[in-house]
């Protein structure tokens, strides 16, 4: 096979893997990759879904008005990791990881940094990946595994968290551990998805390092020989009854549960925090990812409401009432999305109130009160919306939306979405925050959806990758 045409099938295949693990793991994702083969090769660009489309200033300072980028011909076989800080090539929204190693003299890899990430370590980790393969396939030069070593990028999320968990946890001084991370991501994904009589697990598990054990504050201990293995899952599930809503604690040595404790805990502890449906997972005080539906993810899990921050930017009101407005809603949302029920905002931030069929009140609420915004959160519940205005009071709930049929109407997102669509329409100083039962949140302005997920076209077969100096040109 021509090596140009082994390059071609090499990179679309390892970059496509890459594309759809990640779009598991996170949001929809793209992937694109510059690289060089030897050290005087020209750069080369792969990027089929246009990820890097307005960087092109940026790229072209850092590779063709430079040579820094193709550094040395590493001395051994391993390869030799480009982090994001080493590199310098600071691209906006972008997660960046580049490498140098004999087979493929240089590789710099892109993916998407979406708003709601909890770390971009694991992710990072699975670009390493992708790095790592295109090596050992240009080593080799078989095209008879690069079939499967796309199939592998798609189903890397627990070894790109155990790694990341474990560089992280040398950084901090502990390389010579003993604690096995596998067996422990392993089973918070059997606890997680087993129920105890009809309830999903809730509490707060902790990994302890055995060196640390006697700085914990062991409330009650297991004789070693009845300690419930962790692979164990209905015991150790049975056994988080005992900890959930309360600051108690299941403490783990990584194999078995050794006890109830309380108070802090030392040295780079891992914990897993059980919370229904969902839970997270969390090096210490550090976030690492959150965990749902049998498979861990990227997001914090929290509402993304940025298209109505930059909405309220373009009202009159003050810096610090959009932030309070903004804070308001980011507070319903997310504990009607906890609570597993659907519910709709409509904010109004016209010159005077909108009048709104529905059940008013007396006197409005005062969502900066703690208690009345509490109130408003159960208020949400019923059918119809929660009318906010601009002052930061609510004037109405159970509110109805009508208005004229308009494009873009789905039948399959039901009637809050569709009213909302309607709604908005025929007003303009309104916007419609709409949270779906099954937690998806949509935000919705003069009859336009703007939270509506972008579908990037499809890759298919590629040429050979294009050299930078020409795709910057084009």
């Amino acid at each position: 096979m021509p090596e140009a045409s082994f390059e071609s099938i090499c990179i679309f295949h390892i970059l496509d893997g890459l594309r759809q693990g990640l779009s598991h793991f996170s949001s929809r994702s793209r992937a694109a990759v510059v690289y060089a083969q030897t050290r005087n090769s020209p750069p080369r660009i792969c990027d089929p879904q246009n990820l890097l489309e307005g960087h092109e200033p940026k790229l072209r300072d850092y590779y063709l008005n430079s040579n820094r980028w193709r550094g040395r011909l590493p001395l051994g076989q391993e390869l030799d990791v480009i982090s994001s800080d080493k590199a310098g090539l600071d691209l906006s929204g972008i997660i960046t990881l580049g490498a140098h190693s004999r087979p493929m003299h240089y590789q710099m890899w892109f993916t998407e940094e979406h708003p709601d990430m909890c770390s971009l370590g694991p992710t990072s980790n699975w670009l390493e990946y992708a790095a790592e393969l295109v090596s050992q396939n240009f080593e080799t030069c078989n095209v008879m595994g690069l079939d499967t070593a796309g199939f592998m990028l798609q189903h890397c999320a627990t070894h790109a968290i155990r790694n990341y968990i474990v560089d992280k946890r040398s950084r901090l001084g502990w390389m010579d551990t003993q604690i096995r991370v596998y067996p422990f991501l392993d089973a918070i994904m059997g606890i997680s998805g087993t129920k105890e009589e009809g309830a999903w697990p809730r509490g707060r598990i902790v990994v302890v390092e055995p060196s640390q054990l006697d700085q914990v504050r062991f409330i009650c201990r297991f004789p070693l020989h009845e300690q419930p293995r962790l692979f164990d899952t209905k015991h150790v599930r049975k056994l988080l009854q005992a900890v959930e809503f309360s600051g108690r604690v299941l403490v783990s040595d990584g194999s078995t549960v050794l006890g109830i404790a309380i108070g802090p805990m030392p040295g780079a502890y891992l914990a897993a925090q059980f919370s229904g449906t969902h839970g997270f997972l969390w090096i210490k005080d550090d976030l690492v990812c959150s965990f749902s539906d049998g498979r861990f993810l990227s997001s914090n899990l929290k509402a993304n409401l940025v298209q109505l921050e930059e909405q309220l930017l373009e009202t009159d009101l003050t810096m610090e009432d959009q932030h309070t407005l903004l804070r308001i809603a980011s507070h319903i949302v997310n504990r009607v999305r906890d609570r597993k029920h659907g519910c709709t905002l409509i904010v109004d931030a016209g010159a005077s109130i909108l009048k709104t069929a529905g059940q008013h009140l007396e006197a409005p609420l005062d969502l900066q009160e703690s208690s009345q915004l509490k109130l408003a959160c159960s208020l949400a519940k019923l059918d119809g919306g929660l009318h906010i205005y601009r002052d930061l009071q609510l004037y109405g709930f159970g509110c109805l939306m009508d208005g004229r049929c308009v494009p873009g109407e789905n039948r399959a997102r039901g009637a809050r979405f569709n009213s909302a669509l309607r709604f908005t329409a025929q007003h303009e100083d309104i916007v419609v925050v709409v949270v779906s039962s099954d937690r998806p949140v949509s935000i919705i302005k003069n009859g336009v959806e703007l939270t509506a997920q972008c579908h990037f076209r499809q890759i298919r077969g590629l040429g050979r990758p294009p050299l930078l100096a020409d795709w910057v040109m084009s």
